[in-house]
């Protein structure tokens, strides 16, 4: 039997580690950023993944996206698709705003994710965390579902049309 001692020390354990998860999980919900939907594309022989998501801005003040990270790619940045003169290119985005109680989502053909140098072992059916980095220093981090190269969006496995990514560059 445990002593009363050695009971109150695994209590104050507990409640530290209680308090330091309601402590992050305050601070994630005071910054008023949610992410939800967040998946990505996952392509086969190391070739670089979209990730998609939508992003809520429940703050009152405009927030600025910087930046993403992800323990699994050894590079992320923020793209956005461009069609110009009948050809689609991906374009580096260095900020991407969004007004306040607004939300811009991350879609095929559009603003994306951009996942490169994968680390092996990744495949759908996986998450993988994505850490979305913002102006004023705060940071979100969310599981991304990784899908099968023909997901279109969430929710939804069936394929996407790739026609219209003929004449793609980056």
């Amino acid at each position: 039997m445990r002593s009363r001692s050695s009971l109150f020390r695994a209590a104050l354990r507990g409640l530290a580690a209680g308090a330091l998860s309601l402590g992050l999980l305050s601070s994630a919900l005071a910054a008023g950023i949610q992410v939800t939907d967040a998946w990505i594309r996952w392509l086969p022989a190391n070739l670089p993944a979209g990730g998609y998501a939508k992003v809520t801005n429940d703050t009152n003040q405009e927030i600025k996206l910087v930046g993403a990270s992800s323990p699994k790619y050894g590079m992320v940045m923020l793209h956005q698709t461009v069609n110009k003169n009948g050809m689609s290119n991906m374009v580096h985005v260095d900020a991407i705003a969004i007004p306040p109680h607004k939300s811009m989502a991350f879609t095929p053909g559009d603003y994306h994710i951009m996942l490169m140098q994968p680390k092996p072992g990744i495949e759908p059916g996986q998450k993988v965390p994505v850490t979305l980095k913002f102006s004023d220093g705060q940071s979100v981090t969310t599981e991304f579902e990784v899908r099968k190269p023909t997901a279109s969006g969430p929710g939804e496995m069936k394929g996407m049309d790739m026609e219209h990514m003929q004449g793609m560059k980056h």
